[in-house]
C-alpha cells in the first residue's frame, strides 16, 4: 500500500532540531522524505513523506520519538494552533491504496504510539471515532493550554493513551484524509485584521468556499499580513479560485496581493488546473505549464518538484533534486 503522510511538528525556529527530526524520518529504508518546510512565525515544520505503509509507519514512529525527546510544549509559542510536539499525523492514500486502508492504518498507528510514548491520541477526519472529532479544528479547541485543562473532562478524553497530557510533548491528532493543500496568500499590507476578515469570508464555515479552512496571521519575517488556508478538496475548490477570491476580497479594501506560497507539495492535477485557467497551451511541456501556473498564483520560491508525482518519481529514481 503506497501512502503519503504530512506530519506537522511544533518546531520551526531551532533548525538543528528540525534537522534531527528529518534524520529520524530517513533513518530507515523504503521511505522518501519529499519535502520539509519550516516557519518561524508559526513555529512549525511540515514534512511530506511517502512510500509503502510499513516503512512510512516506522518512519513516523521514529519522528515521534525524536520530537518527544527534543520539543517541550511548556516552552512553545507560535501563531499556528497546536496541541502537541507532534501536532498532527495524517495518512493519505496514494495509487491503489483506499481510504479504508488509511483509516485502519491511522487507528493502529495511533494505538501503537499511545502505548509506547504514553501520548494522548485523538483520531480525526475519516478515522474519527465520533462526529465531533472529524474536524481538526474541533480536536484542537483551546489548543495545548486549553486541552491541558480539559483532557480529563467528559467528551474530551483521547481515543488512545492517558487522560492527561504528556508532560512535555502534549497530545497528537492522528487521522486519515484525502490530499490537503496548505496554501498561504500574503497581502501587500500589514493589516492583520484585514487578513482575518478575508479568512472569515473565504472559509467554508463562514459561508465562503466549499472545503476551505482559513485564518489570518501576521508574518514577522515578511512584514505582511497573511491569509493562511487549507484546501481540503482541490477538485471542489481549485487553487485559482482561492487566489481570485482572496484577490477580490482584498481589493474591496484597496489592498493588492503580494504573493502566495505552498507549504509542502500539491498534486500535479492541482497545478495543471491553474495552468488551464491561465490559458497555458495544452501542447506545452509539463514544466512550461507548471511555470505559467506558478506565475498566475505568484507562487514564492516555486519549483516543479512541488508537484507530488514529480517529486516522488525523482526520489524513487534516486535523484535528490
Amino acid at each position: 500500500m503506497l501512502i503519503e503522510s504530512v506530519p506537522n511538528v511544533s518546531e520551526g525556529r531551532r533548525l538543528d532540531v528540525v534537522d534531527r527530526l528529518a534524520d529520524a524520518i530517513e533513518a530507515g529504508p523504503g521511505v522518501y522524505l519529499l519535502d520539509r518546510t519550516s516557519d518561524a512565525s508559526h513555529n512549525r515544520s511540515v514534512f511530506t513523506i511517502a512510500g509503502e505503509h510499513g516503512p512510512v509507519s516506522d518512519a513516523l514512529e521514529r519522528l515521534v520519538a525524536a520530537a518527544v525527546h527534543d520539543i517541550d510544549m511548556e516552552a512553545h509559542s507560535g501563531e499556528h494552533p497546536r496541541i502537541g510536539a507532534i501536532d498532527v499525523i495524517p495518512f493519505v492514500p496514494l495509487a491503489s491504496t483506499t481510504m479504508d486502508d488509511c483509516v485502519e492504518l491511522a487507528r493502529s498507528f495511533g494505538e501503537r504510539i499511545a502505548a509506547r510514548f504514553q501520548l494522548p491520541v485523538f483520531l480525526y477526519a475519516k478515522a474519527a471515532s465520533r462526529p465531533e472529532r472529524v474536524k481538526l479544528a474541533d480536536v484542537r479547541r483551546g489548543q495545548y493550554e486549553g486541552l491541558k485543562e480539559e483532557i480529563d473532562q467528559l467528551g474530551r478524553a483521547p481515543d488512545f493513551g492517558p487522560t492527561q497530557m504528556h508532560p512535555s510533548a502534549g497530545a497528537v491528532a492522528v487521522g486519515a484524509r484525502p490530499f490537503l493543500i496548505a496554501y498561504n496568500i500574503n497581502l501587500d499590507s500589514s493589516d492583520v485584521e484585514l487578513a482575518r476578515r478575508i479568512a472569515r469570508r473565504v472559509r467554508e464555515s463562514g459561508g465562503g468556499l466549499p472545503r476551505v479552512q482559513g485564518n489570518g496571521f501576521w508574518i514577522e519575517e515578511l512584514g505582511r499580513a497573511q491569509v493562511s488556508m487549507n484546501l481540503l478538496d482541490f477538485a471542489t475548490t481549485p487553487l485559482w479560485l482561492v487566489w481570485e477570491t482572496v484577490r477580490d476580497l482584498a481589493a474591496e479594501d484597496g489592498v493588492a496581493l503580494a504573493e502566495s506560497e505552498l507549504i509542502g507539495l500539491a498534486p500535479l492535477a492541482a497545478f495543471l488546473d491553474v495552468a488551464d485557467r491561465a490559458d497555458a497551451p495544452m501542447e506545452d511541456p509539463i514544466e512550461s505549464r507548471l511555470a505559467i501556473a506558478a506565475r498566475y498564483l505568484r507562487l514564492r520560491d516555486f519549483s516543479p518538484m512541488q508537484a507530488l508525482e514529480l517529486r516522488l518519481e525523482a526520489a524513487r529514481a534516486g535523484d535528490p533534486t
